[in-house]
């Protein structure tokens, strides 16, 4: 019995252990600036926010640049109003000129600034999404933007780091990365990216289940075998009792 409660406690704090790590890591991934969602298809309008978490514990973000990548022009972005910040787009001349629904642009976005109010800042523990509309998307595998994120008490954050060649994240300052889709009907599925995700998710899921199952199972099992020996330690002290008891008189 104490063999079987001593290996449902060691699996449970195995699991427990393992459950914590997959979250710590977790949090710890999407700490940074990312961009929502993290897929679009090229050639048309997307409609993505930078998503933007404040990690200090005492200090507030009042300040953010991102900062459109060289290679790849848009000659389109609005940005949606968020209360108590202001925005700024700057533009930067292109030569030859974007053709844009059939007229051609000379000018692009190069870069985004959001400023708080004095009260607007995102506090600690907090985090703030700066919506925009950007198009027509380049026929590019990705757009990867360099942002700057400003804290009250003067520290910046750089998330400047793009990706691998093989897509792994960097360790330090990931930038925000934006995977562009082909269209459909040339050569690759729309959907072909979201199906990866959805056939990895279930296998992740599916392991952690396993494991708090054998916890869970581990567990019963103990306690059964602790019920039955405290049943069968009953039934023999009771004909002990009826053995020793002396004859009615």
């Amino acid at each position: 019995m104490i063999r079987h409660r001593r290996a449902a406690r060691a699996a449970a704090l195995v699991v427990g252990a393992a459950v914590i790590g997959v979250f710590g890591l977790a949090s710890s991934a999407s700490a940074h600036v990312t961009v929502n969602p993290r897929e679009a298809t090229q050639g048309g309008y997307g409609r993505v926010a930078f998503r933007v978490p404040t990690e200090s514990d005492t200090a507030s973000t009042v300040k953010l640049e991102v900062t459109f990548p060289d290679d790849a022009a848009l000659a389109s972005v609005s940005t949606m109003p968020v209360p108590g910040w202001t925005a700024v787009v700057e533009k930067r001349k292109v030569n030859p000129p974007v053709e844009v629904h059939g007229s051609q642009v000379g000018e692009v976005v190069s870069k985004i600034t959001w400023t708080a109010s004095a009260t607007a800042g995102i506090k600690p523990g907090e985090f703030q999404e700066f919506p925009v509309s950007m198009g027509p998307l380049p026929e590019v595998k990705q757009l990867v933007f360099r942002v700057l994120q400003h804290y009250s008490d003067g520290n910046t954050a750089r998330w400047i780091e793009p990706p691998a060649a093989d897509g792994t994240e960097p360790e330090n300052d990931p930038a925000p990365v934006l995977k562009l889709l082909p269209a459909a009907g040339e050569g690759t599925p729309a959907n072909s990216g979201p199906a990866v995700v959805q056939q990895q998710e279930p296998a992740v899921t599916s392991s952690e289940d396993g494991g708090d199952s054998a916890a869970l199972g581990l567990g019963v099992a103990g306690l059964v075998a602790g019920l039955a020996g405290l049943a069968l330690g009953g039934l023999a002290f009771a004909r002990t009792r009826r053995r020793a008891a002396p004859p009615a008189a």
